[in-house]
């Protein structure tokens, strides 16, 4: 459960009376079971989020007074105040976001009709993972192993941008390190990693005993570089390990994003962005792809990538990757059912593109990367992707997210 601090704005005019008390009383308990602490003006150097909540009218200033004394520990808060339906409340939160808002600050007013207000109550709680998101982007490490693709020549934004816009650091770590980690697995690592993911396929076309054993050497190395530079994700320059070690990384990134670690392709840290940012917001395993083939008409889109987290899948067949047919790509079966696509893009990584739909089948073609899903959006256009663009790569997460996503993104982002 989120933990965050509550702190009760109180004005001079305090009401008399134990009807207000017992009110004020409902309400502490309500925001405790969200995981809420009650705060004093004591505590305000403590990082975790902290809300507002308005007692009464002429309370503006006093928020004022607050929040400045707040911003000493907390510098870039966004303001939670909290209204309800008695004692002016309400106008006096509007006026004080208002200010706040004049100034520059973030911040929303969340209004609840009583201290039983479900909906009221959830969308606290949400707005306070929002903030946890935001949080933890901030502080996270994802390393870019190699450079970006050559063809990104729309996804590789200055790493600055990247930090400004979104928060995480950028780790650079060479290919020559990732290639002498590679070559230096030690074998008798390898076969607890290969025969699991061997038994588990439900078939084996292309790959070699030799191959299989070249990705997991792979896996194993980032796995090492995860720890070395302590990252929370990663994206790899993996075409290189094709041309220059003929092997692939398709298996180490899928593992990897089921170990926890959110893994991209291709050096594409705009979709690795994304990856993470999906997965933190609503806990759903994210998978990175091509957008292969699409039907305005029909309002429909194909998805194709040589990589997919397994734990997504139904079943898997190991193939060759596609492009080379070399190594070993995944071909997974994915449910038919909802889906949210995201693609972020712009200049500064400012601009959304979201849509919902459902998956209705997978595929095998054999001229497309090897996992492949047909989806018909239901919410959202195809055509924005035609007219619009923001990049190749398209996250798709199970389930249907999208006002989720896109409220968060307006808060944070836009």
């Amino acid at each position: 459960m989120q933990q965050f601090g509550f702190i009760f704005v109180k004005s001079l005019f305090v009401p008399e009376g134990s009807d207000f008390e017992t009110s004020m009383a409902s309400y502490t308990e309500a925001l405790k079971q969200l995981g809420g602490v009650e705060w004093t003006t004591e505590n305000l150097d403590d990082t975790k989020p902290l809300v507002y909540f308005m007692t009464t009218g002429g309370t503006e200033q006093e928020l004022l007074n607050i929040r400045e004394q707040r911003s000493k520990a907390v510098s870039d808060e966004p303001v939670l105040v909290v209204a309800h339906p008695a004692h002016n409340s309400l106008p006096a939160s509007l006026e004080v976001l208002a200010r706040l808002q004049q100034e520059g600050a973030q911040g929303q007013v969340l209004y609840l009709n009583s201290s039983s207000d479900k909906p009221g109550l959830q969308k606290i709680q949400d707005v306070l993972i929002d903030f946890q998101v935001s949080s933890e982007l901030k502080q996270s490490r994802i390393g870019l192993l190699g450079t970006p693709s050559d063809w990104l020549v729309a996804s590789s934004p200055n790493h600055s941008i990247i930090k400004e816009t979104w928060g995480p650091d950028i780790v650079t770590v060479s290919l020559d390190e990732i290639n002498s980690l590679i070559k230096d697995v030690v074998e008798d690592t390898i076969p607890a990693v290969r025969d699991p993911l061997v038994k588990g396929a439900t078939e084996i076309q292309e790959p070699s005993p030799a191959e299989l054993d070249d990705v997991v050497r792979v896996y194993l190395a980032l796995k090492q570089v995860v720890k070395k530079y302590e990252l929370d994700a990663l994206t790899l320059r993996c075409f290189d390990l094709v041309l220059g070690l003929e092997t692939t990384g398709c298996f180490g990134l899928s593992q990897l994003t089921d170990d926890g670690v959110i893994a991209g392709c291709e050096g594409d840290l705009v979709s690795t962005v994304g990856l993470m940012w999906a997965q933190k917001l609503t806990g759903q395993t994210p998978w990175m792809a091509n957008p292969a083939q699409l039907d305005e008409v029909g309002n429909k889109i194909i998805l194709a990538h040589c990589t997919v987290p397994r734990s997504m899948v139904q079943d898997y067949g190991l193939r060759s990757h596609f492009e080379s047919n070399l190594g070993v790509g995944i071909q997974g079966t994915i449910a038919n059912g909802p889906v949210t696509l995201l693609r972020i893009g712009g200049k500064k990584m400012e601009q959304l593109w979201v849509a919902e739909g459902e998956i209705i089948q997978s595929g095998k073609a054999e001229n497309l990367c090897r996992t492949q899903v047909e989806i018909k959006i239901t919410e959202g256009q195809i055509s924005d992707l035609l007219e619009s663009p923001l990049g190749n790569h398209l996250v798709m997460i199970q389930g249907h997210h999208l006002k989720r996503l896109q409220g968060w993104w307006k808060q944070m982002i836009a």
